[in-house]
């Protein structure tokens, strides 16, 4: 090598280790402030829970018309039960329960009967409670209903009926019925009746309050008095007024459903609404869904109790029970970590999602073992880099050594394999099904302990590069420095040695691993030349990036020759839509974040930009920060990390794939500023999904596995990392060890056994 090489070589290695964006950036980082984490628990039961009441830090709810109390998991009877009751209601520091039975007070020693009339609806007003029948109105007074009607009867809003001396001469009396509601707003008593709202002013029946618009629906439901609104609940979204306005709120407004029924007030000046199809809560300018089968035992709710930070839903499978708890997006790390490992995720380096086999949790090995763990070695070596937590280290190394074994379980130096099965430890089904539905080549290892699975393809190529060379740079000691050098020296050797194409143990090139032009350039391949290019691109420049062997950088020159940058530019799809495959957007990001880590020339890098700034257009709506990080780590550009970083925090907790329904919801749009180039409807937010992996798209509206797998949480702690390292997120400024640790002991047990077979072999 040349002088002038030489010192080429020196000035762009001191360049590698330096994966900082631009040094003033438009983009500011984000906080990582307290912020209130949902925690979901769902109790079953066999008949519907029809009310549900908190009342002395006790829930009680009516089940087939039985007042039970919630005690533990188990709702118990109460004796002395009192009969007809079909709601249960909370006033000042009394619970009152009534319906067609009369009204009935809690004491001490059981419940009290008040009073025999049939009961539709109570509130407070004016610090006393009040009742109403279909046709009357009543204040509570020592224990009686005193019917509020003045002597001679109410009187009429109506001007007509209004002599000069200000009485009234009525042919007929003044009715309020038909009663289903009432409500105090504005200090005054407000009375709904189907599809009209009026209000008794004194003694007059106001008829007429509404000066500008109307009810959403003549199908009415409940009120809730919120400060300077009354909300009205509707079959076609909540009316709101507003001193005598009345607007309305729709599907189009954010609200997801719009036949809302009941109304309740949360803990934190939020709204929870209940619906036919799953509860709402509404806070400030957000909507929050909760659906069946992840939050609640079921879509249909019959009522809402709210805590200090606990919601109550009833359903007509059972009890849905929502907390909320003080987290950091650092906690939430540590608790996904912490789930991990409890949960049985590891086996031998590797990390796997867990399904049920005959009931019992087991590893799944799978057709993509290597990209799957890749992800879990980005984070540990994003957080070492962070943190440098030697923890944190030993788990990218761990991780690192099972790439590595993918490709050293193979007789041919450079052919990796999808994954391993141990023969003698492992246990559930071996996977029968190779890529595009062809049947899997499986392999046996020379000592017979082993089967390593084939046909390996270019998702699994780009991932050991991205990791591995993210590992060099940032967490490898020389040892492993000098290895993970090796290891994708051989990879990328072996590709272009057979003319760039993955050649497999059967002599035959593997069904997706090709960068050829022979496939790229020609029909067959076309669609593939955008994203298999950029890949081609990253791993070949990466090698020599690493080892400095002209033949790598030989190989990438010819890939620009053929016009393989160029192809890169338009390499993400939009149509049709049944041929967008979510996963190349993952391969997508993976290979710029290798080849923009390293290719320093201006040029080029003009052209893998345009590239990135084109993708990142495209995902922008879906808020995913997988791909806001990546765009602002190479960019500097703004990339709404307040959105990337709502979106860490809107990450459920329990990782089970739970199944769940948004194709029904009636605020199915894109978000203003936004425009959805693959025909997304909306971006659905990870609290109203499962935990998915790094291929995730948040414009899939419905999905899970009836809670028959356990998805790994390695995308959450791969984006977290990554904006910690990068300067996106902030190290949370509490010292406070519950904000900063979660405590998952009791997760211990609950996952899949300890693999108990064959040590990965040293090397």
């Amino acid at each position: 090598m040349s002088k002038k090489w030489k010192l080429l070589l020196l000035i762009w290695l001191l360049g590698v280790g330096t994966l900082k964006a631009q040094e003033k950036p438009l983009w500011r980082p984000v906080e990582d402030k307290i912020y209130l984490q949902e925690k979901s628990k769902v109790i079953q039961t066999l008949t519907p829970v029809q009310q549900i009441a908190l009342h002395q830090n006790r829930a009680f709810a009516l089940i087939e018309h039985q007042i039970h109390e919630l005690q533990g998991d188990t709702f118990w009877k109460l004796p002395q039960s009192p009969q007809g009751v079909t709601k249960l209601k909370v006033l000042g520091a009394h619970l009152f329960a009534f319906g067609p039975g009369g009204l009935y007070k809690l004491e001490e020693n059981g419940w009290k009967k008040l009073d025999d009339r049939f009961i539709v609806d109570m509130c407070m007003h004016l610090s006393n409670p009040h009742a109403a029948t279909e046709n009357e109105l009543f204040i509570l007074q020592k224990e009686q209903l005193v019917n509020i009607m003045p002597e001679g009867g109410y009187l009429s809003s109506d001007i007509t009926m209004v002599m000069e001396d200000g009485t009234q001469l009525l042919a007929d009396p003044v009715q309020l019925g038909p009663i289903t509601a009432i409500e105090s707003y504005a200090g005054t008593l407000h009375i709904l009746r189907p599809g009209q709202l009026v209000q008794l002013a004194g003694a007059v029946v106001n008829e007429h309050l509404i000066d500008w618009g109307s009810l959403p629906s003549i199908h009415t439901r409940e009120m809730l008095s919120l400060g300077s609104r009354l909300l009205i609940s509707t079959e076609r979204g909540l009316g709101v007024l507003r001193g005598a306005s009345m607007s309305g709120i729709r599907g189009s407004d954010g609200l997801p459903v719009e036949n809302t029924r009941q109304l309740v007030r949360g803990f934190s000046g939020d709204v929870w609404i209940g619906t036919p199809r799953g509860a709402i809560r509404m806070t400030g300018q957000e909507w929050h869904y909760f659906g069946a089968d992840h939050w609640l035992p079921d879509n249909h709710v019959n009522s809402i109790a709210v805590g200090d930070s606990t919601v109550y839903i009833a359903t007509d499978k059972g009890l849905g029970i929502i907390s909320y708890v003080p987290f950091t997006l650092a906690k939430k790390a540590d608790h996904y970590e912490q789930w991990l490992e409890h949960w049985g995720h590891k086996r031998l380096g590797f990390i796997h999602t867990l399904y049920d086999y005959n009931g019992e949790w087991v590893r799944e090995i799978s057709d993509n073992d290597g990209s799957h763990t890749a992800s879990y070695l980005t984070a540990m070596s994003y957080k070492y880099a962070v943190t440098k937590d030697e923890i944190a280290r030993r788990e990218a190394s761990e991780a690192f050594k099972a790439m590595c074994w993918l490709e050293r379980i193979t007789p041919i130096d450079g052919l990796i394999a999808r994954s391993i099965w141990s023969r003698k430890g492992d246990t559930g089904r071996i996977g029968k099904r190779g890529s595009g539905g062809l049947p899997a080549k499986w392999n046996a290892t020379a000592d017979s302990l082993w089967y390593w699975k084939g046909d390996a393809s270019s998702d699994e190529i780009i991932a050991h590069f991205y990791s591995v060379s993210l590992f060099h740079d940032l967490a490898a000691d020389a040892e492993e420095k000098a290895l993970a050098k090796e290891h994708l020296r051989r990879i990328a050797g072996y590709i272009i040695d057979n003319g760039w194409v993955l050649i497999d143990y059967d002599g035959q090139p593997t069904r997706w691993g090709r960068w050829n032009p022979e496939y790229l350039l020609r029909p067959y391949g076309w669609e593939d030349r955008g994203v298999n290019g950029l890949e081609a691109l990253a791993f070949s420049y990466a090698t020599y990036a690493l080892t400095g062997e002209e033949r790598f950088k030989k190989g990438y020159q010819q890939l620009i020759d053929w016009g393989y940058a160029q192809n890169t530019i338009r390499q993400k799809k939009t149509f049709p839509p049944s041929e967008i495959a979510p996963w190349d957007d993952n391969l997508a990001f993976e290979a710029y974040n290798t080849l923009l880590r390293y290719e320093k020339d201006p040029a080029r890098r003009s052209i893998y930009l345009r590239s990135l700034e084109r993708t990142y257009e495209i995902k922008r709506m879906e808020h995913i920060p997988w791909f806001n990080f990546s765009y602002a780590a190479f960019t500097g550009n703004d990339a709404e990390l307040e959105e990337a970083v709502r979106h860490l925090r809107e990450w459920t907790l329990d990782c089970i794939e739970h199944n769940y329904r948004n194709s029904h919801r009636d605020d199915l749009f894109v978000e203003d500023g936004y425009t959805s180039y693959e025909g997304g409807l909306k971006a659905i937010s990870p609290r109203e999904k499962s935990v998915t992996r790094g291929s995730r798209r948040a414009i899939v509206l419905d999905g899970g596995v009836n809670s028959k797998r356990i998805m790994e949480p390695v995308g959450f702690l791969r984006d977290y990392w990554m904006g910690r390292y990068y300067g996106f997120i902030k190290a949370p400024e509490t010292s406070e060890e519950a904000l900063l640790k979660a405590d998952n002991t009791q997760m211990k047990g609950q996952g899949a056994k300890p693999y108990s077979g064959s040590n990965r072999p040293h090397f």
